[in-house]
């Protein structure tokens, strides 16, 4: 299990290496100095656990935490007629955050992490692992042997196989699962904009509590003002005063915890009765309608438990676990029952239950608290939302925009401008538009509702085939799910007209935005898949290709992980020259979290070896972050001077295509992942040459050709030869080459298709960022090849 970014085997090395700075001066024999690494191995985790248990609480909890503020205003909007509906109210609160948080979220659905990662994407990365269920196929043997590939195995005929068996055999069951993960993530994305506004709206609203007086308008500007403040701060990153989060956060707990035990005992303990379910069935038999149509604000009591999910990747399971039992769970029941107990005896002040519960010796302290507590809310789901928008857009379901690490140690620390403003802009309009926390609050619970039944969904899918749990268990788990959250989900669809439809809106704009960029760019992959150039024609060029072959290494880009690109075809039947050595360079993202820096570069050769053409796959996961810098065009060129060298020791064993001139699509790609820090080519050859892996060890000076030549392993004249050439074509240049490849709908196509290719997709292609931007090639070394497909 990955913990916020570190495994348990890295926890147990960084405390056995403070063990040994401890004691350097200290000599131990071996068994002594086992036992003590073995004490302080344990003593340290624990420690390092309780470190980050305090430290998620700013991070993870802030949305779950600021919920008191607004519940139960926006549970009686009307009032309450009978102060047993209070009771009653308060036990579908202690019950709900029961059932979701913590028994659904913290127990079981944190478990359901992709390496560490959560969100909706990341239960869909998991499943592309052990499902083929990912719509656009550019995945090769080869990613699955990737450290980090990690997928349960089983036997085809188990309940298991079956499940992956019925998922992959339509593309319709393919698709639906893409579809009901973009539609949370679209909901995620609502969230994001609904939190802000509803969180810092109910923070300074507790202003007109000391000022009766002062205008409406006059909070709403208040509340708008921090929102801008907060979301034009974003790009300077929160890595220098992130640490103020989880103190901030903790001492709102312990805040609310303390008044709500203090009004307790002051005003009615009789509030603690609501732990009896009997409860729930009398308010609903009294109240009826109203009673089921107030589910809507009771729903805001659990509004953040998706964001836990979605924030996973910043800690390990067991540390959030902690922080929610032994901090979050008490200290909001005491919270929710504190304000029911007051509401008792003053049930005329519902309107600002939170302000007026709290003593007026500390009214000024905890709206300050308060307000702290609502931005760091804040800043946790635009954090979140960053997060989606940068696993959506690495597997392809989002348009290229920039993203900036604002962190030099941490790497999930990003900033989104596009994003950022929309949001902004987004935010401010719907705290302004409503100037109420009721149609706010609406529309939150609708936004909520729906990420909570998508992780449903996603979790039935996990729990067969990932953990491969009895039916029963799995049957248990989705009945109790669906009966709660769908009878939440009944009653805030009666309130899409009193801002429910606020999310709905959102998501169906962010939803478009993402399934049609990822139909357009599977559009045109598949073309690409079927148009690649015949390797019979490419050999029967010679290896001048028919051209001029000037000095300089070509870097041709590629979606392609297989085969030659149509692009080059159209490239070398249009100009008069092409570089000395060509390298067909295919940057793809896995859906995995993360590819380990030594397993990222994947090398062959294309044709003869008097053809001068490779193939480079770069490989990335959707947390890592591709940069084309000094340190990326180093690798690449490492990679190829170590496949040079490692295909001459195979003696003649090359790892060429298979070129099969009536079958293309049968070659066998033996790729080369190259391991650059421990100089060690795992190779993966082809079963009509070895029957096994290969593992070549080669000298740590393999990068300096006069060293490896003198030591031995160049014995092949011709490979040193090709060693210079490389070189020399380095020395004369590079250029990167892009298809720049503009797609329309053919002419018969149905006016759907033409309406999102030619028209969205158009569209979204003209504001997002350049390919060239995306992969951070150079302007003056870049040359463009542009195209033209129907699909």
């Amino acid at each position: 299990m990955a913990t916020g970014g570190k495994s348990n085997e890295e926890i147990d090395y960084e405390s056995r290496i403070w063990v040994l700075d401890q004691n350097l001066d200290q000599p131990m024999d071996a068994e002594a100095e086992k036992l003590r690494n073995k004490y302080q191995d344990k003593k340290f985790s624990r420690l390092l656990l309780m470190q980050l248990a305090f430290q998620s609480l700013g991070v993870v909890y802030g949305d779950l935490g600021t919920s008191p503020l607004y519940v139960f205003y926006n549970t009686f909007p009307d009032g309450i007629e009978d102060p047993e509906d209070l009771i009653g109210a308060l036990s579908l609160i202690i019950y709900s955050l029961t059932l979701i948080p913590l028994l659904k979220y913290v127990l079981i659905v944190c478990r359901a992490n992709d390496n560490g990662q959560g969100g909706t994407f990341a239960l869909y990365s998991l499943l592309c692992r052990h499902a083929k269920v990912k719509t656009i196929p550019n995945q090769d043997h080869t990613d699955e042997q990737l450290t980090t590939y990690s997928r349960s195995t089983f036997h085809e005929k188990s309940f298991a196989g079956k499940t992956k068996r019925w998922l992959e055999e339509h593309p319709f069951r393919k698709n639906a699962l893409l579809v009901l993960v973009l539609v949370g993530s679209s909901m995620v994305i609502g969230d994001g904009i609904l939190t802000p506004a509803i969180s810092v709206l109910s923070a300074v609203q507790g202003i007109k509590l000391d000022h009766p007086k002062m205008s409406s308008d006059v909070v709403v500007l208040v509340a708008v003002v921090i929102l801008v403040g907060l979301f034009s701060m974003q790009h300077h990153g929160v890595d220098r005063v992130s640490w103020l989060f989880a103190p901030i956060v903790l001492l709102w707990f312990l805040l609310i915890g303390g008044i709500g035990l203090f009004n307790i005992w002051k005003y009615d303990t009789g509030v603690l009765k609501a732990i009896s379910p009997v409860y729930i069935y009398r308010y609903f038999r009294r109240g009826g309608r109203d009673s089921w149509l107030s589910l809507g604000g009771i729903m805001l009591s659990i509004t953040g438990t998706e964001a836990l999910f979605a924030d996973l990747s910043h800690f390990p399971v067991p540390s959030i676990q902690i922080a929610f039992t032994t901090v979050v769970f008490p200290c909001l029941l005491l919270a929710y029952s504190g304000q029911a107990a007051y509401l008792m005896k003053n049930t005329n002040h519902v309107v600002d239950a939170f302000y007026s519960s709290i003593p007026d010796s500390i009214y000024w302290p905890v709206l300050l608290v308060a307000t702290a507590a609502a931005v760091v809310a804040s800043q946790a789901t635009i954090c979140a939302t960053f997060s989606l928008i940068k696993q959506a857009l690495a597997l392809g379901c989002f348009p290229r925009v920039k993203i900036i690490h604002t962190s030099k140690r941490f790497l999930n620390h990003i900033y989104i401008p596009d994003i950022n403003w929309i949001l902004m802009i987004l935010c401010v309009s719907v705290t302004a538009g409503f100037k109420n926390q009721s149609q706010i609050g609406n529309a939150s619970g609708t936004a909520v509702v729906i990420v909570m039944l998508v992780t449903t969904l996603l979790m039935i899918l996990v729990m067969l085939l990932i953990w491969r749990c009895h039916w029963i268990l799995v049957l248990i788990f989705t009945g109790l799910s669906l009966v709660v959250e769908g009878t939440y989900f009944s009653s805030v669809l009666c309130k899409v007209n009193q801002g429910g439809w606020v999310p709905l809106v959102i998501a169906l704009a962010f939803f478009i935005i993402m399934y049609v960029w990822h139909y357009g760019t599977k559009k045109r992959y598949e073309f690409e898949v079927h148009s690649k150039v015949s390797m019979a024609w490419i050999l029967g060029l010679g290896p001048s290709l028919g051209l001029v072959r000037v000095p300089g290494i070509g870097l041709v880009y590629t979606e392609l992980a297989r085969g030659v690109p149509h692009i080059f075809s159209h490239f070398i039947t249009n100009l008069p020259a092409i570089h000395s050595i060509v390298v067909f360079v295919c940057v793809k993202f896995l859906p995995v979290h993360t590819v380990p820096e030594g397993e990222r570069f994947l090398v062959k050769r294309i044709g003869p070896i008097n053809f001068r053409m490779f193939r480079c796959v770069v490989r990335y996961g959707y947390k890592d972050l591709h940069k084309r810098d000094e340190s990326f065009e180093k690798k690449l060129f490492e990679g190829l001077y170590t496949f040079v060298r490692l295909e001459s020791m195979m003696d003649g064993c090359s790892d060429s295509d298979d070129y099969s001139i009536c079958d293309q699509e049968t070659e066998q790609p033996n790729d080369v992942p190259l391991n650059h820090s421990s100089n060690t080519m795992p190779l993966n050859m082809d079963g009509t040459i070895s029957s096994g892996d290969s593992i070549v060890s080669l000298n740590g000076h393999m990068h300096n050709n006069t060293a490896v030549a003198s030591s031995g392993l160049l014995s092949n004249p011709a490979e040193v030869n090709e060693l210079e050439f490389l070189g020399v074509c380095r020395d004369a240049g590079v250029v990167h080459i892009l298809g720049n490849t503009e797609i329309l709908a053919r002419r018969d196509s149905k006016f759907y298709k033409k309406i999102a290719i030619d028209h969205i997709y158009a569209f979204l292609r003209k504001i997002c960022r350049q390919n060239s931007a995306a992969l951070n090639v150079p302007h003056e070394s870049l040359l463009n090849v542009g195209q033209i497909i129907h699909v």
